[in-house]
């Protein structure tokens, strides 16, 4: 049995994947979102938060990508009207963040000591993880991907998959680093650059969320009758 034909598919399928949902996650677009929502923990916290959304990314794509298709064919719901209503909670926490002032230190100091394990857990999946992070448009890419791996050959398919499943590990991997190290990535802006940029990144992200309700109604619409 050759190799090299194996070879070729495993890295052609990561090349593919990566390609696809990378652009998509842009985990540096979210770093800023990450400090404005996380201003109040510690340091210990923060890069606990990080690994956590990370590995939460890595579940979500993997689950998506595995088996998205499936469960939506199952309880009947396409690809647009996720991305309906995963674009609608995208521009609600944009908006909200657009209209959010800056904290002071008691205020800083009192949420501090109001948050919890289990807090930090669900914060960690949402909405820092989804739809933050990994959003509806995400999850879509990754149900495609998935989708295109899909071979008549087993053998040729579990090859395209493992490509496909470690571009997903090196996403999430990228999504941890990011997040943990985004105070000294950002630092250079100082206060009021990061101030600045987050608003930027926040008008961004609605528009984003825009963009996703209008494919979706777009692909809606497209489905009725003439």
């Amino acid at each position: 049995m050759e190799i090299t034909p194996f070879v070729l598919a495993f890295g052609k399928s990561l090349l593919f994947a990566l390609a696809a949902i990378l652009p998509i996650i842009n985990p540096l677009a979210s770093a800023p979102v990450f400090i404005e929502m996380t201003q109040h923990l510690d340091q210990p916290t923060r890069v606990m938060l990080a690994r956590r959304i990370g590995q939460h990314v890595i579940v979500l794509l993997v689950g998506a990508m595995l088996v998205g298709s499936y469960v939506l064919h199952f309880f009947g719901i396409s690809l647009p009207i996720v991305r309906v209503a995963g674009g609608l909670v995208v521009a609600s926490v944009a908006w909200r963040m657009l209209g959010t002032q800056q904290v002071t230190g008691d205020d800083q100091t009192q949420m501090a000591q109001s948050v919890s394990e289990s807090n930090v857990r669900i914060r960690a999946f949402y909405p820092l993880t989804f739809p933050l992070t990994c959003g509806p448009g995400s999850i879509a890419v990754a149900i495609t991907v998935g989708a295109s791996l899909h071979t008549p050959r087993v053998t040729e398919s579990l090859v395209n998959f493992s490509g496909g499943l470690v571009a997903v590990v090196l996403v999430g991997a990228l999504v941890g680093l990011t997040f943990r190290y985004a105070a000294r990535l950002l630092g250079p802006l100082g206060d009021v650059g990061q101030i600045v940029f987050l608003r930027l990144m926040a008008f961004l992200l609605l528009c984003i969320g825009v963009q996703i309700v209008w494919d979706g109604v777009s692909a809606l619409l497209a489905t009725l009758p003439a």
